[in-house]
């Protein structure tokens, strides 16, 4: 989608969550900042950005929420506004950005952003091969009962292209806000399904240990083990 991108957009800052390019996501707004910051968008061209809040002692943006400085724009593509103020929208990832500063706080935080460009870092038959691999350890980490919506997955693992493939795996798949982070700032696609592969690889192991440790005792009778 061609698209071009403001230099300083509006942000929500939000713990525990890790937005990326193409995904949807759902949010429901409420509090005063980010209703006057939905008015402003709505108005304008129906961009902003979602950070993760930074809670490592590194984070030195001096804020009272730092963010995470690689975060994502997205584009507003619903939104229903409710009689109580409040409103519920569906936000569309476009595309990673850095956070070059924070311009103001008030009524909302103000950023201006860096587009930071998704890469390659392979052939074409390199990335179609990492992610059918990739594709593979997730129906694998599902068939042993390891957490993972099914009707998720499967909308996932119907996405060809590779870039957008990692994208949405890490997402809607992945569970760790630290690893999806560390996903969200890597920009080569070929880089980001190898460490998918890796930790899903990791997981699958320590699952098939686990179990042959516990022998066939349910999890509640271990100790007996």
């Amino acid at each position: 989608m061609q698209f071009d991108l403001p230099t300083e957009i509006p942000v929500m800052t939000l713990p525990n969550l890790v937005f990326f390019p193409q995904a949807l996501l759902p949010l429901h707004i409420f509090e005063p900042r980010y209703r006057a910051m939905l008015h402003d968008v709505l108005e304008r061209n129906r961009v902003f950005a979602v950070a993760q809040l930074d809670r490592t002692p590194s984070a030195a943006t001096g804020a009272a929420e730092p963010p995470h400085l690689v975060a994502t724009a997205g584009i507003i593509r619903a939104c229903q506004k409710n009689d109580d103020g409040t409103a519920d929208l569906l936000l569309q990832g476009l595309c990673r950005v850095e956070i070059v500063r924070i311009l103001n706080e008030e009524p909302y935080r103000l950023i201006a952003i860096r587009p930071l460009v998704s890469v390659a870092g392979g052939t074409k038959a390199e990335l179609r091969k990492l992610r059918n691999q990739t594709a593979q350890l997730f129906n694998l980490k599902r068939r042993l009962g390891l957490p993972l919506a099914e009707e998720m997955t499967r909308l996932v693992q119907g996405v060809v292209d590779p870039d957008e493939f990692a994208d949405l795996s890490a997402f809607a798949l992945c569970e760790d806000n630290g690893f999806k982070q560390r996903l969200l700032e890597t920009l080569a696609t070929k880089e980001r399904l190898q460490l998918i592969a890796r930790q899903l690889r990791r997981e699958i192991a320590l699952t098939k240990l686990q179990r042959r440790l516990q022998g066939g005792l349910p999890d509640d009778r271990i100790a007996r083990n």
